[in-house]
């Protein structure tokens, strides 16, 4: 296995070599992995151009525009909305009807935009989208975020021309030839403080909430339930999404404003927290509720930063307990379950609240898995891939 973990020498921007008006599709599950990434590709390619195939709308009657829409959107990429199936346990006709669709509509959008490469970050969507492309003759690089790894990447990595993992325990999975350890791409946005929104009590420390990019109705409503008794013993900085059913913004605004008065807390509510504002809400944190996908653990190892998290009970292969269950016992964090979030959530946080200076990260191989230039060395394999396509 190609270890750039120990070997790696990346070429400076300068001395990059640069394909004009090449045209590059990115796809998949995990766009806070993508971003870092194309950032990087503009560095290295000015002339790029990309396209992103993705959800608009994340759930089942949800009219709102997704967080991953507005980021892509924001940065001017053309945004395709990808209607894809996918395999659950339980029958579902509907869902079951998407998978061929998602594969037409994929093989459609493919050939009006003739691209050179697809780029997957993972997740169901993706499948049809280079299934589609390797009947087009479209080379594709996967990136896998996980530990173990996911459904949607094992049947990827099939006709995938290169094999990017996060994680040295995934190489087991996959052909050794075309598979490249790149670690997992982490935001410089949340190292960098370019606001100054959110004004607290200085005597009370500060929780920052994201049940990621979609928000949870689970996490939200157990928000919702605690609130006052919360703020009684915190600063909140909340991400709750934007659900056009459930309306939790609104919700939570007004439970916030029946109790701002009678509570020495400041609560700062967002539906998406972006670019421009999530160092604040970092730096300002002392510790960080939320879910234990990949990406959030990765960024809670690279800050150091206490955290209470929640995980996802029906993820595949058990995953996000899993990922949870690595940070407590390295120190960094405590548990609460899904089940019984609304009884356990305001104890855990008054805990943490008390005790966050004690959760400290001991556990020095994990903090060395996290590479901060890995969206560089994933950025510079998609360049050589084209590159040498172009021969």
């Amino acid at each position: 296995m190609k270890n750039l973990y120990l070997e790696a020498q990346v070429q400076s921007t300068e001395q990059a070599y640069i394909i004009a008006t090449m045209r590059i599709v990115i796809t998949g599950g995990h766009h806070s992995s993508a971003l870092p990434v194309i950032e990087e590709l503009k560095k290295i390619m000015p002339e790029v151009q990309l396209y992103w195939f993705g959800h608009k709308y994340s759930l089942k009657g949800d009219k709102n525009p997704t967080f991953e829409y507005h980021e892509i959107t924001k940065l001017g990429i053309p945004f395709y909305d990808i209607k894809a199936g996918k395999f659950y346990k339980t029958f579902n006709l509907l869902r079951l009807a998407k998978i061929p669709y998602g594969f037409f509509q994929s093989l459609y959008f493919l050939i009006k935009l003739q691209p050179q490469l697809i780029v997957s970050f993972g997740g169901y969507l993706a499948v049809p989208v280079v299934l589609a492309g390797k009947i087009l003759g479209i080379p594709s690089v996967t990136h896998e975020q996980t530990v173990v790894v996911g459904y949607a990447n094992k049947v990827i990595s099939k006709f995938a021309s290169k094999i990017l993992i996060s994680w040295p325990q995934s190489q087991k999975y996959f052909d050794p030839s075309k598979t490249i350890l790149t670690g997992i791409p982490v935001r410089k946005d949340i190292f960098e403080v370019r606001s100054n929104a959110f004004k607290l009590n200085p005597d009370l420390p500060t929780v920052y909430i994201t049940a990621g990019k979609t928000g949870s109705v689970t996490v939200n409503e157990a928000i919702q339930q605690a609130l006052e008794f919360l703020l009684g013993k915190v600063n909140i900085i909340h991400q709750c999404g934007d659900h056009s059913e459930f309306r939790h913004f609104d919700v939570l605004t007004s439970a916030y404003e029946r109790i701002k008065n009678n509570v020495p807390g400041i609560f700062h509510l967002r539906k998406f927290v972006y670019g421009d504002e999530i160092g604040e809400a970092f730096k300002k944190s002392d510790f960080i509720l939320g879910r234990a996908g990949a990406h959030v653990i990765s960024e809670l190892i690279a800050w150091e930063k206490p955290c209470i998290l929640v995980p996802i009970p029906w993820v595949s292969h058990n995953e996000q307990n899993k990922n949870a269950e690595m940070l407590r016992d390295a120190g960094l964090g405590i548990i609460v379950s899904e089940k019984n979030i609304k009884e356990e959530l305001p104890g855990a946080v008054e805990k943490m609240s008390k005790e966050y200076n004690r959760y400290t990260l001991n556990d020095e191989n994990l903090r060395k898995l996290i590479r901060m230039d890995s969206a560089v060395l994933i950025a510079h394999e998609i360049h050589d891939l084209l590159k040498n396509e172009q021969k």
